[in-house]
């Protein structure tokens, strides 16, 4: 659970006590590469122009990033056309379907629905939606009115066709809507159209709130469709997806069809508060907005926008990273001047290896030189340009000149510098990062979409409940899980763990060459006393042992444990793989607590923000995992991408989302000898010693970390209930705040330690609580902890942080034991705020 502040974020948007239909209205532009920008700011004072960061050339041929994919965005096109009979089957619609949710007492519960079991005909004629809502509230599911569950979860299935939709389809919790990628389905908007988005993923009720919290909306995607509003007059306000989430979740492989005629008022992507969150591999045509967006903090990455008159408007936000961003034909790029410059909404953005095309003005920002707070930040980083006249507009000036031909910015920025000392403020050009060789393709970071396996006959997928495992959550499940994952790789087939609970007992084995796969986020959960001894930690599932080189891919899973599972390591990584065809881990998550059949719940662990808690009264019962993840020296290669390692914070499954104590003793700890680690989109969160350390290792890419530190610290300190062990690198707490007032002894979001190449592109390291208390960092004080960020050790070199933002902490960023970043010098609204650290 995050801090609510959706009444702020809906301040910013114009939604407060509104439903959807009283929204303010969206002014009308019209798309021209010869206008000037459609957004109106308020006059300051700014710098002057300048071109020295930009290197030019003076063809006018296209010029786009070589990180761009292009793949994904040309083959869903491509298979939206094609006529349904012609589309290739897919085999999650072929598999047989045995999942079960363990913890439902209803024992019928189905995981696992088509849409055209419930009556929907995809034929373009008949109109769908009821059967489609039919389809994913049917089962007494998690819907508006519920707070949030573990126990229903649900794949909703589109098979290829057209559908055809006059209202809202109304997302559920924890659901993954998911179409063929061999022929995405059409979801085709009628001309009048009700409801707020083709898809709301979380509707406004009757008194202007939504249906869930949407700091607490986990686990749920949707991917593989074509959302088509083309069939809305271009003067009516229409929205594609509604999209206020938080971790957990993600948008994949989606075309936003709409109007790009004069006037049109169509949004594709409205998200307008949340903590996210993942998103990419959408292509946008058309449209007002292609995506107006909000919320803490957010990775997009391959995203492409055509014939938009604001390609990305940025309601707000503490963080967001851009990756692999292609903006063509449209007014504005990205317009991050949300408040004007005297109430900023915008925290910070980071703009790296994209590109704008045919666009008047590339970014529009209401930052100034002369501002004191740090709102407004940016970096950019290998954005090339294209016939883009201004490359970034101030609020009453050109900052940056673009060109009619072609250019690349190779690194620009505004706000607080720290190279390593500081702050400086600054606006203009800066040197751009020292990438590493080994973490590129074509000069651009790596990067890969989930796989979705849309190639593979069915003969190609094992199954693990049609191989003896029950997932009930009661039966050990060991012995067959293993059987499964070993003989699907021997054989050459991917393993489909299906819906449902998968107890285990001893380490489950994830050898070199393995593809698995879960069904609605089937859970591998560790029980017993094997893994209770924290003085002898054992992995629940290890990918690889040291000396072995491979590849390994693992989707759509969640890692827990049940019970006191002190000495659990959730997630061992020691498989070599090489850079140049690195493993892969996408949407597969830890989640320790808070959830039914975990024994970890509100019942069980309650808060105690009144007691003293000392070694004599912690609940033993209540020390869940040792670590969450460990990439070990053997361990390189890895591409993490929408990775959430939770520890739970909340009861899920509790109506009132009580709070719960639970207690892991460390995060995600990277040791890796060789490195190259891609994290994207991840976040770590409730470790009692840190949430990132990375130790002795290098080449490590960052792209949006977020992290927060245990609620119930300082009561007890970070020094219980795990012992200081410096074999796994420990921050020593007893030696490092001997003699020191405050809340010294607390968990690091971040720390760093004798690592070289560490290069973050976004981060938001949060502290919101002292003993169960949010007044330390509601009051913009930043006295929840003293320190958050630390980089330590005399082997340090090339750790950068563009776009730091901090919540909580006195001192932002730590050197050795010494503050150089202090909160009170880098205030942004609710939130701190960082352009660029350098380690030096």
């Amino acid at each position: 659970m995050r801090l609510d502040i959706f009444a702020v974020t809906a301040v910013l948007v114009g939604v407060v006590g509104a439903a959807p239909a009283t929204q303010q209205p969206r002014t009308t532009a019209i798309r021209s590469t010869t206008s000037t920008s459609s957004t109106t700011l308020s006059t300051s004072s700014s710098t002057t122009s300048t071109t020295s960061s930009m290197t030019t050339s003076t063809t006018s041929t296209s010029s786009t990033t070589s990180s761009t994919s292009t793949s994904t965005s040309t083959s869903i096109v491509a298979a939206a056309a094609a006529v349904a009979p012609s589309c290739a089957s897919y085999w999650l619609e072929q598999i047989t379907h045995q999942g079960t949710s363990a913890f439902n007492p209803d024992k019928s519960y189905k995981t696992f629905r088509n849409v055209k079991d419930f009556g929907a005909k995809g034929d373009g004629v008949t109109d769908d939606t009821a059967a489609i809502n039919n389809a994913i509230s049917s089962g007494s599911r998690c819907g508006p009115g519920c707070a949030s569950t573990s126990t229903t979860p649900a794949i909703v299935y589109f098979p290829a066709g057209t559908y055809l939709i006059s209202s809202s389809i109304i997302d559920y919790y924890y659901t993954q809507l998911i179409g063929n990628p061999n022929c995405p389905p059409v979801l085709k908007a009628t001309p009048g159209l009700t409801g707020f988005g083709v898809i709301d993923g979380n509707q406004y009720q009757a008194g202007g709130s939504l249906a869930w919290e949407s700091i607490n909306v986990f686990w749920r995607q949707i991917r593989n469709f074509v959302i088509d509003m083309t069939a809305i007059p271009p003067g009516t306000g229409a929205t594609g997806i509604h999209w206020p989430t938080a971790q957990a979740t993600s948008l994949q492989n989606i075309v936003f069809k709409m109007s790009d005629a004069p006037g049109t008022q169509h949004v594709g992507l409205f998200i307008e508060s949340g903590s996210g969150g993942m998103i990419n591999d959408l292509v946008f045509y058309g449209g007002l907005k292609a995506a107006s967006v909000g919320n803490q903090q957010f990775t997009m990455r391959n995203i492409t926008i055509n014939n938009a008159v604001t390609a990305i408007d940025q309601l707000w936000d503490w963080g967001w990273t851009y990756k692999s961003i292609n903006i063509n034909n449209c007014t504005t790029g990205i317009n991050i001047a949300a408040g004007g410059t005297s109430a900023q909404a915008v925290g910070s953005i980071v703009l790296f290896d994209s590109s704008i095309t045919n666009t008047h003005v590339g970014i529009s920002t209401a930052h100034t030189i002369s501002q004191t707070t740090t709102s407004g930040t940016m970096i950019l980083e290998n954005v090339s340009l294209n016939n883009v006249p201004i490359a970034v507009q101030g609020p009453s000036s050109t900052l940056l000149a673009g060109t009619a031909g072609t250019t690349t910015i190779a690194a620009w920025g505004q706000g607080h510098s720290y190279t390593p000392s500081g702050p400086t403020n600054f606006q203009g050009p800066l040197t751009a990062f020292t990438r590493p060789a080994s973490l590129l393709k074509s000069g651009a970071y790596f990067e890969r979409s989930k796989p979705q396996y849309e190639s593979l006959a069915l003969s190609r997928f094992r199954s693990a409940r049609a191989t003896g495992a029950k997932g009930d959550g009661v039966t050990d499940d060991t012995a067959a899980l293993q059987n499964t994952i070993t003989t699907a790789t021997q054989q050459g087939q991917v393993a489909f763990i299906d819906a449902g609970t998968y107890r285990v007992t001893n380490t489950i084995n994830i050898p070199p060459g393995a593809k698995v796969v879960g069904e609605g986020y089937a859970v591998i959960m560790s029980s017993g006393s094997l893994f209770a001894n924290q003085a002898n930690p054992r992995p629940v599932v290890k990918v690889g042992a040291a000396g072995q080189q491979g590849q390994v891919e693992w989707s759509d899973m969640i890692v827990s444990t049940q019970g006191a599972q002190a000495g659990a390591i959730l997630i061992q990584w020691n498989l070599a793989s090489p850079s140049t065809a690195p493993s892969g881990m996408w949407d597969v998550h830890t989640r320790v607590g808070g959830f039914a059949g975990s024994n970890l719940r509100a019942s069980n662990c309650p808060i105690t923000p009144g007691t003293t808690i000392t070694s004599a009264n912690l609940k033993q019962s209540c020390i869940a995992a040792f670590m969450m993840m460990h990439i070990s020296p053997s361990g390189t290669g890895i591409y993490l991408e929408n990775v959430w390692l939770w520890t739970a914070d909340h009861d899920v499954d509790d109506p009132s989302i009580a709070q719960i104590t639970i207690y892991t003793g460390r995060g995600l700890h990277v040791e890796s000898a060789s490195g190259n680690i891609w994290l994207v989109g991840t976040g770590v969160e409730h470790a009692t010693l840190y949430q990132y350390q990375f130790a002795t290792t290098k080449s490590i890419f960052m792209g949006q970390i977020q992290s927060e530190t245990p609620y119930y610290q300082p009561n007890p300190t970070a020094l219980l209930p795990f012992k200081y062990n410096a074999t796994w690198r420990d921050p020593n707490f007893a030696v490092k705040c001997a003699g020191k007032s405050g809340n010294c002894a607390a968990a690091w979001g971040l720390r760093v330690v004798d690592s070289a190449d560490v290069l973050g592109y976004g981060a938001g390291i949060y502290s919101f609580f002292n003993n169960w208390s949010t007044a330390c960092s509601q009051s913009g004080a930043g006295g929840c902890q003293n320190s958050i960020v630390s980089i330590e050790g005399a082997r340090v070199r090339n750790v950068g942080l563009y776009g730091l933002n901090t919540i909580g902490s006195i001192s932002m960023i730590d050197r050795d034991g010494a503050s150089l970043a202090k909160a009170a010098d880098n205030r942004d609204g609710f939130s701190e705020t960082v352009a660029i650290f350098r380690s030096g």
